[in-house]
């Protein structure tokens, strides 16, 4: 019997879970290890900022689920990962043995590569479902003394769909207040220009979102490198296509939220570099194992991937819900042919989808692959996108909840291109 740990139970590791323990049957022990008790839908953290969504509507707790499926569920974070021995060591001290390891921890959130940012310095954040309800409370706080707000994404970030949502987010939430008049905003990010979104842009996405943006007063500064933040002041080094400065800004601001770059995880990043590069993601081949820890695969966040093409201020590449749902499917069917002592051959897609909320409409953008040159590049606009991602907020957190093994992602790309189509 084969026993596989999963390290990380959110958006790559609890599918990963559900669908190993699937695929190998109760013939094989499967065990999820998370640093707390709860599953959170992350893509909902800018609805929490604003008092859209609560805690509660986000997030169920795992041990019956788990246990629903016959996995084990440990709650205790990982402090070190020992590969030579095959072993985990967890923050109370126990240590778990393992003959397959799949990393889904996410990323470490570097707020202290920028001096002032993140919920410790100046600037609020929705990584995280305790940061938006930090966020929340301070957006409390400002709408009864409303001013200027900047937000964006730092330099190094590669997540910027959520910058985006918050921004028009918020703008939505102000309008419903009838204060949007007094709340300048700008939106500052790494980006060589809006839309291009860490994957060189898809489809029209730069007038798309430069349009909303327009129609929705937000100014932005593009190729922004932020240098430091005060109380109530970013600092902003702007670029030209060439990296040189051309501009130092100093935006004042009541209220800020900027995602930060993201490293790897501590316990993960102290293995070194046979397991990940040098900002402490893992490094995996196309089957989604470690080169050197052949029993070692990892998925989402955690794993190392180029950018997409060199940038004046860099750039990441996102890890979206799509892409990390053909991971999973790969490592469970992966998993099952090494222990059959055969060659592990399902190669992940690596296909991008997103849905983008905007408030009161959003967009919608598919490529295929994710990094060009694609055979689908496809966006769309309207209110219906709005709606379909709290539709799939639900749906999502409840098969989550009962355990399935569809590819939801796949399956709501598939839907919402299809009906679109048939409109036009």
């Amino acid at each position: 019997m084969a026993h596989i740990v999963i390290m990380g139970v959110s958006t790559g590791g609890l599918p990963a879970a559900y669908d190993i323990k699937a695929e190998l049957g109760a013939g094989h022990k499967v065990t999820a290890i998370a640093a707390g008790p709860s599953f959170h839908f992350v893509p909902s953290n800018p609805w929490v900022a604003v008092g859209w969504r609560t805690r509660a509507d986000i997030s169920f707790d795992l041990e019956q689920p788990l246990a629903n499926k016959g996995i084990d569920f440990i709650a205790q974070p990982v402090v070190e990962i020992k590969p030579d021995d095959n072993q985990l060591v967890l923050a109370n001290g126990r240590v778990v043995d393992y003959d397959y390891l799949v990393i889904a921890t996410g990323p470490k959130l570097a707020f202290d590569e920028v001096e002032g940012l993140g919920p410790k310095g100046h600037t609020v954040s929705v990584c995280t479902v305790d940061h938006a309800e930090h966020a929340y409370e301070k957006w409390q706080e400002f709408v009864k003394a409303p001013g200027p707000v900047v937000v964006g994404a730092a330099q190094g970030a590669s997540c910027f769909g959520p910058a985006y949502e918050f921004a028009m987010i918020m703008d939505t939430d102000l309008r419903r207040r009838k204060i949007r008049d007094k709340v300048p905003m700008t939106f500052v990010t790494s980006e060589p220009y809006i839309g291009h979104l860490g994957l060189g842009g898809v489809g029209d996405s730069k007038g798309l979102l430069e349009s909303e943006m327009r129609h929705r007063h937000i100014n932005w500064i593009t190729n922004a490198k932020v240098t430091r933040v005060e109380a109530g002041t970013m600092h902003v080094a702007e670029h030209d296509a060439n990296g040189q400065v051309i501009k130092e800004h100093q935006l004042p601001f009541k209220y800020s939220m900027m995602l930060p770059a993201f490293k790897g995880v501590d316990p993960v990043a102290a293995v070194g570099a046979d397991l990940v590069n040098p900002r402490g993601f893992v490094k995996v081949d196309q089957c989604q194992r470690n080169t050197k820890w052949q029993n070692v695969y990892a998925v989402g966040v955690c794993i190392a991937i180029p950018p997409v093409e060199a940038t004046p201020v860099p750039t990441g590449t996102p890890k979206t819900g799509y892409m990390i749902e053909s991971m999973v499917t790969a490592v469970a069917h992966n998993i099952h042919h090494a222990i059959k002592g055969e060659k592990p051959e399902k190669v992940a897609t690596w296909n991008a989808f997103c849905l983008a909320d905007m408030g009161d409409t959003g967009a919608a953008f598919i490529a295929l692959p994710q990094i060009p040159p694609r055979n689908v590049t496809w966006a769309k606009k309207g209110k219906w996108v709005h709606w379909a991602k709290a539709a799939f907020e639900r749906y999502f957190i409840w098969n989550m909840k009962r355990g399935t093994t569809e590819p939801l992602y796949q399956k709501l790309a598939l839907r919402v291109m299809g009906v679109n189509r048939l409109k036009e």
